[in-house]
């Protein structure tokens, strides 16, 4: 929206309606579509120069819709002054026009070089043309603008219809450009201009006549039976669902993805209370629940004791008179629907769940990277290392890691792919696994999307870093990263996962180690993969980069995150408490100087040809600097290390504030770099032992004054 100050005058701006009615659109598209449409329009008409007011999109089944207030009726007129050559070059000895200077009048639309002007300043003197170009109406602008919005709207494939040449995600049927009372005459996609627009299919399929654009969302909502505002139609359903639950004494589960999509097929909504028999409930809820999701698009409900209901809410795009009939048509529908997945769970049960493990062998993971059999015994292996490591149950990891994968063969799962892990921990109890090992075989896929929860305990955790660091170092030794929007296997997402893992559970794990051993894993079950050199450190350093989204939410600046990820720690389960305590003492009035100091000793080290001591020679100290500095660092040395084996990085820090002053004096009395080799040699070591201190919490060089 325009600053208020900018608007142009009232008495020279019109309301613009534009409407492009179609055929139902796609219902996960819409959203998208409707955005992309706004965005559009709206960065052209700044392009243009028409000011505006503000613009409101809608957004329904069979339209989209712009409505911008206060559109200005014209550009401003402006002028353009173009630079020629310099008058030197624009003529000769002789005092008539080179080529240079006919060439450029000839460019400025004039017939001699004498219509030109002459632009002197402190630089020179060159010839000139101001040109006065007249604004054109927001009437000749817009058709063009709406045309190319509706061109670069995400469509992947676009279809013709009848027998013109028109393409678009939908046949389109009307047109609305109303600027004012006047209607913009023109064609879009070969459809003539108009200010008629259409109801509800059924409801009102007769064309309504808009006088002015103000007048079209009351219009189509009192006449029309169409909500066209997408965000307040999509309220309306929510809470007619929810009162349809409360009346049952239920709650109604509102999934923000399907709740998009079922406001994105009705123009006017009414919800519907539908039943199921009770029989049903014997099936795994999540089947169920998938099934009327995916299926029917039916929002379920849940007692006070989180149990499905057998009942589900369906959204009518029509306000029936007997809704009774729309009802029983949902429940014959659902039906078969729900008996496939008893027909499945039911027939899943026929087979333990290890009993598809051979089956595995079929199923390609990547074809370069052998079968999905040969992935879970890369995890399994993997689980096993990390469970070791963490004195864990690792018979109890390498089980569920061997088990993780076989519910992919139900045919409960073939059915309904989200259901995967949720199947397997069905199965697995049934067949009598143990419960962390059932868990474990859900859990392994979490977190399947950002904010999701975590494995509930360490097999599951174990079972989930494991197939995680299995899938990123696999596609990083066959070349396979991804690469700028393009992450088809969930790369980022994995790293960040496995990230969340190790931090909010604090595993002590070495997570550097483990893709070492995820490398060695592929050389002796996949031998004749050749694996990069630095795929252990491209995958690692591919995962802390994951950080800076980790904390995007959080108050920490980009280089404190920096100062942690620079000194590449392997120890996960430690970040967070490094990253704080980076935090806290840039809060202090000694962190400046400190970091400053990192910087040079930094750089000063890095200038050093020869190799430096790992201890100092208090004989070759020449000065009190050198002797305060080497006593004040021996004195935080002796309180920090207890600080450091208990990870307490923010009151280590603290601790070495105090040696700001000591630092200070020292570079400011001390020449390092001495002729005396020995005595240049001793200082450097000196400062290096106090480079490594810091160096054990964070690269304070890395922040930022």
């Amino acid at each position: 929206m325009n600053n208020v100050n900018d608007l142009p005058s009232k008495d020279n701006v019109n309301d613009l309606l534009i409407e492009i009615g179609t055929e139902e659109l796609p219902p996960k598209a819409l959203l998208k579509l409707s955005q992309a449409f706004e965005k559009s329009v709206a960065d052209d008409l700044k392009e243009a120069g028409l000011d505006h007011a503000g613009i409101k999109a809608f957004a329904a089944p069979r339209r989209l819709a712009l409505l911008i207030t206060e559109l200005a009726e014209k550009q401003a007129d402006r002028e353009i002054n173009k630079r020629g050559p310099a008058l030197t070059a624009a003529f000769g000895e002789d005092g008539c026009p080179t080529k240079a200077a006919e060439g450029f009048a000839r460019s400025c639309g004039v017939e001699s070089v004498d219509q030109l002007s002459q632009l002197k300043t402190d630089k020179g003197a060159w010839l000139a043309f101001t040109l006065h170009e007249k604004g054109q109406t927001a009437a000749e602008l817009i058709p063009d603008i709406v045309r190319k919005a509706l061109d670069k709207l995400p469509i992947p494939k676009r279809m013709r219809w009848g027998a013109g040449d028109a393409q678009f995600v939908r046949p389109v049927h009307w047109v609305v450009l109303l600027l004012g009372n006047t209607i913009i005459d023109t064609e879009i996609l070969s459809i003539k201009s108009d200010n008629k627009t259409f109801g509800h299919r059924f409801h009102h399929p007769a064309a309504m006549t808009l006088f002015d654009p103000a007048s079209y969302e009351d219009l189509l909502q009192s006449q029309g039976y169409v909500i066209a505002d997408f965000a307040k139609r999509r309220d309306i359903v929510r809470q007619a669902v929810i009162d349809v639950a409360t009346k049952e004494n239920g709650t109604a589960v509102i999934d923000d993805a399907l709740l998009d999509e079922v406001t994105a097929m009705v123009e006017w909504p009414v919800a519907v209370l539908g039943n199921f028999d009770k029989s049903f409930l014997d099936v795994p809820m999540e089947c169920l629940i998938s099934s009327m999701k995916g299926h029917q698009k039916y929002f379920h409900m849940l007692d006070s004791d989180g149990k499905l209901m057998p009942n589900f809410i369906t959204v009518s795009n029509i306000d029936s008179s007997n809704l009774d009939t729309v009802r029983k048509g949902n429940e014959r529908v659902i039906r078969p629907r729900l008996s496939d997945a008893e027909f499945f769970w039911q027939q899943d049960k026929k087979h333990r769940l290890d009993a598809h493990q051979e089956s595995l062998k079929k199923i390609v993971f990547q074809k370069k990277l052998g079968s999905v059999h040969d992935k879970s015994e890369r995890i399994a292996t993997l689980a096993k290392t990390i469970t070791d490591t963490l004195g864990e149950d690792s018979a109890a990891a390498v089980r569920a890691a061997q088990l993780c994968k076989c519910d992919l063969m139900s045919e409960m799962v073939n059915e309904f792919p989200d259901l995967q892990g949720v199947m397997g921990r069905y199965y697995a109890s049934a067949d009598g696994e143990a419960d962390n090992i059932a868990q474990a075989i859900e859990d392994h896929y979490r977190p399947r999307f950002a904010g999701d929860d975590l494995p509930k305990d360490v097999i599951g955790q174990a079972v989930s870093i494991a197939d995680k660091l299995d899938t990123l170092v696999g596609l990083y030794a066959i070349g396979q990263p991804p690469t700028g929007q393009k992450d088809p296997y969930a790369l980022r997402r994995a790293a960040l996962g496995i990230l969340r893992i190790c931090m909010e559970y604090s595993l002590n794990i070495n997570v550097h180690d483990l893709i070492a051993s995820a490398v060695n894993n592929y050389k002796i079950l996949a031998p004749k993969l050749e694996i990069p050199d630095n795929v252990v450190d491209d995958v690692f350093d591919f995962i802390l980069g994951r950080l800076a989204v980790y904390y995007s939410n959080q108050d920490f600046a980009g280089d404190e995150i920096d100062a942690i990820v620079s000194l590449r720690p392997g120890q996960f389960n430690e970040l967070d408490q490094r990253l704080r305590a980076v935090a806290a003492f840039r809060k202090l009035p000694e962190a400046e100087s400190l970091s400053a100091a990192n910087t040079r000793i930094t750089n000063i080290l890095k200038k050093s040809k020869q190799a430096i001591a790992d201890s100092v020679d208090t004989s070759l100290f020449e000065g009190d600097e050198e002797i305060a500095l080497y006593e004040a660092l021996q004195s935080s040395l002796k309180d920090v290390e207890p600080l450091l084996a208990k990870a307490d990085y923010t009151a280590a820090l603290t601790n070495l504030a105090s040696l700001r002053e000591p630092v200070d004096t020292f570079f400011d009395k001390v020449m390092v770099m001495a002729d005396d080799e020995a005595i240049r040699n001793n200082r450097l070591a000196l400062l290096n032992i106090l480079r490594q201190l810091f160096l054990r919490i964070a690269d304070l060089s890395r922040l930022q004054s």
